[in-house]
């Protein structure tokens, strides 16, 4: 009788490892595929405009998603400028991670502090693009493995390029495309250094602040980051 239960289990625990080591491949397989193809394919949709389209229909509000692709080449150098002033001033060096940044977010948040993640443009265009919202240790394990990836395949030019089409910048406003027309009724290759530092200065909570009519605090955060844009350089990719 017992060597019966020593064989089910046995038989059990290998079906388990074969189902997982399959699962596996297939998630390299699947996760490598949609990196590749979003090398070149334009991003139709990230997870969290559908969060924020079914938020809005569990309020009962209208679902609203304004978003509208365009290539890096028609995004005023400003707005490229501006997010790295604003969100990461290494993103044109590193490989993905600022770990100084990173320490620096863990300590302050050991002492109490505004809870901050650190993130690089990188992790946060993984985070978008490929996984859902919020925090936990095995979102964060999926974000760092997309963020190798991303800097593999993509490189820093497509990466800028994703990420300034595909992150929240306002209330069902998605992309800097859509958002320079809704923040100033203008185009993206037409954005101003102060333009391109409102919208960059809402991106903590865009559902919040306001990037035009800005409050006291937006107006210190535009002018911060316009000077740190005037000691960024010519943007080499």
């Amino acid at each position: 009788m017992a060597a019966k239960k020593d064989n089910s289990n046995s038989t059990f625990f290998q079906k388990l490892k074969t189902f997982l080591w399959k699962a596996l491949l297939w998630f390299f397989g699947i996760s490598l595929f949609l990196v590749i193809l979003f090398k070149w394919v334009p991003v139709p949709f990230t997870p969290l405009m559908v969060t924020r389209a079914l938020e809005q229909k569990f309020a009962g509000k209208e679902m609203t998603c304004s978003h509208t692709w365009v290539p890096l080449e028609e995004i005023s150098t400003n707005m490229q400028k501006a997010v790295i002033a604003s969100e990461d001033g290494t993103f044109l060096t590193h490989y993905g991670f600022d770990f100084k940044a990173m320490q620096k977010a863990f300590r302050n948040n050991e002492r109490g502090r505004k809870l901050k993640g650190g993130s690089t443009i990188s992790q946060q265009t993984a985070k978008n693009v490929f996984l859902w919202q919020g925090r936990s240790y095995v979102r964060k394990g999926l974000e760092a493995y997309f963020t190798v990836l991303i800097e593999i395949v993509w490189g820093k030019e497509r990466i800028m390029e994703v990420y300034l089409n595909s992150i929240e910048m306002g209330e069902g406003v998605y992309g800097v495309e859509a958002a320079s027309e809704y923040w100033y009724k203008t185009k993206a290759d037409n954005l101003t250094k102060m333009q391109a530092a409102g919208i960059a200065a809402i991106l903590p909570n865009p559902r919040k602040y306001k990037a035009s009519n800005s409050s006291s605090y937006i107006q210190k955060r535009k002018g911060k980051i316009v000077k740190t844009m005037r000691q960024i350089g010519k943007i080499e990719y």
